[in-house]
């Protein structure tokens, strides 16, 4: 990590009463590739999240080895972000890359043009051979599919580059839909913000759930959303129907989810028969009616669940589950997780929550038991 980012991050920090000196096991090597047209989020989002870590990891004297981050590029020279933002690097990738723990490949509109240059695959795949993980953010998939670590892997990306990637690496299995994935030692994420969510993961796994908690609440980035949960609400969920008919059948099941949404009754309302409107609705929204309502019911419940103290039943009643049990089963296929873990996990945390050790006053309790602690799914 540069000396100009160890200056700022300490400066965040130097009011808090330092713990007892100890000595520290070594760090953690997380590198973050850059180059030309990269996202910049893609690279400052898992670096703020590994920088918390250590930061948390230091100041709270765990046991844990602490983060040494940096950001690599091709010659060790500034990068071009897409958005204009000039980064600069803290080592070349000619340099040795011996100690490294986790790789991350960050995405952009450059993903393409840097998945040609062969110099920077050869140093993903030796850098790949010595980490313990490797992960991708967005469209840094494309990276690591040209680099042959995703092959006969089940991967990630931005969904809107999803379908590209699958056809230029049929072997890769591309699901468009989760936040992140893990295949083995292989980590891949969806764009931009869900690179925090893949590095928060990661924070969990070398260190523990609160820690990841504490470091996302100080980030606010109070809903930490599990791999699975998909990129994208229903309501954007593929192409808006051409026909009008189509369009003002899914508002009016957004508006009213426990409404009757058989194909019988939204045919009906889009004046159609049910075998014709089921069949247009397919072709011009690549989904079912029943997926594209029960999408629609899913995403209303998990707002209600965020945001209010309701029942469970009740919120399965608002909802058009009908019961607590049928909405339940649809967590569980569809997020992985039930109703209270959901709840647990994702509730909006009061703004009354005390402060934490390890962090500057103000920041957010996750201590074990607390009223707002956001549980890991089981």
């Amino acid at each position: 990590m540069s000396e100009d980012r160890r200056m700022s991050f300490a400066a965040a920090h130097n009011a808090i009463p330092s713990a007892a000196a100890a000595p520290r096991p070594v760090a953690r090597r997380v590198a973050i590739l850059g180059y030309e047209g990269a996202q910049s989020l893609d690279v400052a989002g898992p670096l703020e999240v590994f920088a918390g870590a250590g930061q948390l990891v230091e100041r709270a004297s765990r046991p844990e080895p602490s983060y040494e981050i940096s950001v690599v590029t091709l010659d060790g020279r500034p990068f071009t972000c897409s958005s204009g933002l000039a980064l600069g690097a803290d080592a070349a990738a000619h340099e040795p890359a011996e100690g490294l723990d986790t790789l991350i490949v960050a995405g952009g509109p450059g993903a393409r043009r840097a998945a040609q240059d062969e110099a920077l695959l050869e140093w993903i795949v030796a850098s790949a051979a010595q980490a313990r993980r490797v992960a991708s953010v967005c469209t840094g998939a494309f990276l690591l599919a040209r680099a042959g670590l995703l092959e006969g892997r089940r991967a990630t990306t931005h969904w809107a580059a999803a379908e590209e990637l699958a056809r230029l690496h049929p072997t890769i299995d591309v699901d468009p839909e989760p936040i992140f994935l893990r295949d083995g030692n292989v980590w891949t994420s969806a764009g931009v913000t869900a690179g925090m969510d893949l590095a928060l993961a990661m924070v969990e796994e070398d260190l523990d759930r609160d820690a990841a908690l504490l470091i996302a609440r100080h980030l606010v980035l109070f809903l930490r959303r599990p791999g699975n949960q998909s990129q994208f609400s229903a309501t954007l969920a593929g192409p808006a129907p051409r026909r009008v008919p189509l369009r003002e059948a899914q508002h009016h099941a957004v508006e009213f989810p426990a409404a009757d949404h058989s194909v019988e009754a939204m045919a009906s309302r889009a004046h159609m028969s049910p075998r014709h409107f089921a069949r247009c609705f397919q072709a011009e929204t690549g989904m079912t009616p029943a997926r594209y309502v029960l999408r629609v019911r899913l995403e209303a419940a998990r707002r209600r669940l965020q945001d209010a103290d309701e029942p469970i039943a009740a919120v399965a009643d608002a909802c058009g589950f009908g019961s607590a049990e049928t909405m339940r089963r649809a967590f569980l296929r569809t997020l992985g997780v039930g109703p209270v873990e959901y709840r647990a996990r994702f509730r909006v945390p009061t703004p009354s929550a005390p402060a934490s050790a390890g962090l500057p006053a103000g920041a957010p309790d996750v201590r074990a038991g607390a009223p707002d602690h956001h549980h890991r799914e089981e």
